[in-house]
């Protein structure tokens, strides 16, 4: 069996430090981590440290310890969140470090559990690191998120083979999918990024009114909060370093109006919510607000992420995704968000992002609620394209034109300079 070759290690390292977070002289990292990924996380902060950063630390997370802890803590220890860890990771942002995030999670890890514990542990986290998720939510520092093959996931990705077989195949895939595999993967980022430019440029002029989602088990109507932004790719922190928020990324997305969101959206993909699944799911939204919901897998899951808090049950984002993307062209499904949501067209539950609206990262909670936005402890997306999926907007004067069909692009970018 043929290992990742060093060099290829260090490339997807350097691509994470340089590309993902762009980190700066004298910068801090915190570094979020799987403890089986711990050789490539070696090559992360050696490259870290090589491109200047200061202070480098890693926080480890070991899955055997998470489910036992899910499985024997009593609920009202999962209601609370460390002061102490919040205070490190708040104190981390306030100083301007960046953050990178290995995610690579078993799909399954915490079958088996009693939602309310999931549930209670995902709200206090979600209260308690509030100021940290948003210095990321509004760009305020470099973060990127980034995965590694692992035992558990490489074996439900890749059921069919040995471990050590599927564990290959999926670093191959990675590597393909972030360009690693290219021979100045740098520049190949580079140049998707303008890409990505291009699409979020054209769509920022037309200031669209409301997009129409018609596929199979969908039809949506998703109003667009006026002044709203559309990002996607690269984007620049607060001390002017250019980043990307997610290794790999084909998308570009933007903020519904959390109140004008109507009719009924079927699932395309698993989602994988702290370590279930919920799949084959429906649904129905009335004046913003999911009134009506059914799931082929997962239910109750849903049900406590809906019911999460008064907001979980509006939408915060919407991403355009085309079908012809490589993530999606690889014909896997990745039970991992990271790359689902990049292998399709996709909505999200819970919080916008402040930089989908116009000076929407300088706006307090109140203010962003009152142009549209909405506001969650929580955030998680949910796959909705397919090679079915047709998208048309409708323009402020109620022209429509179509942006989307069969799953992908309907228009052209090469007007864009």
């Amino acid at each position: 069996m043929v290992s990742p070759s060093q060099e290829q290690l260090k490339k997807y390292a350097s691509l994470a430090i340089r590309i993902g977070v762009n980190i700066q002289k004298g910068q801090p990292l915190l570094i979020n981590a799987p403890i089986e990924g711990a050789e490539f996380v070696h090559y992360v902060v050696e490259e870290a440290y090589n491109a200047g950063a200061e202070n480098v630390q890693v926080e480890w997370n070991d899955e055997v310890l998470t489910r036992m802890k899910f499985m024997k803590e009593p609920l009202h220890v999962l209601e609370s969140f460390p002061e102490w860890k919040v205070q490190r990771l708040t104190e981390h942002v306030n100083k301007g470090g960046a953050v990178i995030t290995i995610y690579s999670p078993n799909p399954e890890l915490l079958q088996g559990v009693d939602p309310a514990k999931f549930s209670a542990a995902n709200k206090a986290s979600g209260e308690a690191l509030k100021d940290y998720r948003n210095a990321m939510m509004t760009d305020t520092v470099q973060w990127s998120i980034i995965g590694i093959p692992t035992t558990n996931w490489a074996k439900k990705v890749y059921p069919n083979v040995d471990v050590e077989e599927a564990k290959q195949q999926m670093w191959e895939q990675i590597f393909h999918i972030t360009r690693v595999d290219q021979e100045d993967p740098i520049q190949a980022w580079l140049q998707h990024n303008d890409t990505l430019r291009q699409a979020r440029e054209y769509l920022n002029e037309k200031q669209y009114a409301k997009l129409i989602y018609k596929a199979p088990g969908t039809d949506l109507t998703v109003e667009l909060p006026e002044n709203h932004r559309w990002a996607g790719g690269s984007t620049v922190a607060k001390n002017g370093a250019t980043f990307n928020p997610n290794l790999p990324t084909e998308e570009v997305f933007t903020m519904p109006h959390k109140d004008g969101v109507n009719g009924t959206v079927k699932s395309t993909k698993p989602l994988n919510f702290n370590g279930n699944l919920i799949d084959n799911f429906t649904l129905t939204f009335k004046d913003g607000k999911v009134v009506d919901f059914e799931a082929e897998t997962g239910y109750e899951t849903l049900k406590y992420l809906l019911e999460a808090d008064e907001s979980s049950n509006q939408l915060g984002e919407l991403a355009l995704v085309p079908h012809s993307s490589p993530i999606s062209q690889s014909n896997l499904i990745f039970y991992n968000t990271l790359y689902d949501e990049n292998a399709s067209s996709h909505l999200a539950l819970g919080a916008a992002y402040p930089i989908n609206m116009k000076d929407g990262s300088s706006l307090t909670e109140d203010e962003l609620k009152e142009r549209g936005a909405n506001v969650s402890i929580t955030h998680e997306d949910f796959m909705i394209g397919s090679a079915e999926l047709d998208i048309d907007a409708v323009t402020k004067e109620g022209n429509i034109e179509p942006i989307f069909r069969n799953g992908n692009w309907a228009l052209d970018f090469s007007s864009v300079e």
